[in-house]
Order: structure tokens, then sequence, then C-alpha cells
């Protein structure tokens, strides 16, 4: 079960915006500031995950054959 597949990266973003907001608020116990960090770190990581997946797929292209293969932006001279 990974969680990486369960969450779309809006909620991730969401709830990372949360915990960020809660430890700005400074008044938060230590151990608690603690575990939010934690989750904020997982859940920077599931936001990054998904990122560089999107950006793998995004550098793919479907030829004509229904085949992936890499797409390249050719740069005018």
């Amino acid at each position: 079960m990974s969680e990486t597949n369960e969450i779309t990266f809006e909620q991730a973003m969401e709830q990372l915006e949360k915990v960020v907001e809660k430890l700005e608020g400074g008044d938060v116990p230590l151990e608690k500031a603690i575990n939010y960090y934690q989750e904020g770190m997982n859940l920077s990581k599931i936001c990054n995950d998904k990122l560089t997946n999107v950006q793998a797929k995004m550098t793919q292209i479907i030829n004509d054959r229904g085949e992936m293969e890499p797409f390249e932006i050719q740069e005018e001279e």
C-alpha cells in the first residue's frame, strides 16, 4: 500500500500548507512540532515524487504507432 498512489498532488500540497501554517504559528509544543515537521517532509516527498513522475511522462510522446518515444524540442537557430 503506497501512500503516494492514494493521495493526489493537490491534496498533498493542501495538507503541506496546513502543516506549514501550524509550524509558522509558533505556539506548537516541541513534540508536536517534530511530528508536524516529519509529516511535512513526507508530504513534500510525495509532491516531489509526483512531479518527477509527471516530468518523466512529459518528456515522451506517443508516436503514430501508439508507442512511447522521447520527445525532443527542436530549437530555432
